[in-house]
């Protein structure tokens, strides 16, 4: 964890769910979820530096090979990682499943590099998927991978942040498209849901 010495850095690394177009906001901090939770720690927790490093279309292997510049470098004292929905959707639009077995040693092999190497807190905002019907069959390789995301979270002592139900939930009180239109990529309401859902569960590392 950071010394006094140094403003506390919390670093959100993952795919296009993270990105929210950060690679073209001179913050780069995008206009998601990201950008809720720093513009709320902003007034909260001024002291606290957070950093962006979401690009969209990775799957876990590209997070492992941008590891050291995007993540480790940065010398975080949190990281959250989003990341799983690719991984997925490789396989029905071009043919490039990542098996669970490939998953679960690629998702290590990250977890441990941060744990180890950086000695970050870890955060795991769950992968999820909106019932919109063009993606109703990415479930059946979904959900295999979100239960090994789980079983790491807990190996890894990481705080689990449990998306896929929550959003379901509120998709049925509006509708899917209304938090995610495409099922995968959320709405302004849906990067809302999933701030104040990290800001909830993710708490206690704010004060350690």
């Amino acid at each position: 964890m950071s010394s006094d010495a140094r403003p506390r850095t919390i670093l959100f690394y993952g795919d296009s769910i993270t990105d929210a177009g950060r690679r073209t906001d001179p913050q780069e901090l995008g206009d998601g979820y990201v950008r809720v939770i720093a513009e709320h720690l902003a007034q909260e927790h001024p002291e606290i530096r957070v950093v962006n490093r979401g690009i969209g279309g990775n799957r876990t292997g590209d997070l492992i090979d941008r590891l050291d510049a995007d993540c480790i470098d940065e010398n975080p004292d949190v990281v959250t990682i989003m990341i799983g929905i690719n991984d997925v959707w490789r396989r029905y639009d071009d043919d490039d499943a990542t098996s669970p077995e490939q998953f679960e040693a690629n998702l290590r092999t990250i977890l441990t590099g941060i744990r180890d190497r950086a000695g970050a807190s870890l955060v795991i905002l769950e992968p999820f998927l909106l019932p919109v019907a063009d993606k109703l069959r990415f479930r059946e390789d979904l959900d295999p991978k979100i239960a090994i995301e789980r079983r790491l979270a807990a190996e890894f002592g990481a705080t689990f942040i449990p998306l896929d139900d929550l959003l379901a939930r509120h998709g049925e009180q509006s509708s899917p498209e209304a938090i995610a239109g495409d099922g995968i990529h959320p709405s302004p309401d849906g990067h809302r849901i999933i701030a104040e859902a990290w800001l909830d569960g993710a708490s206690a590392l704010l004060r350690a």
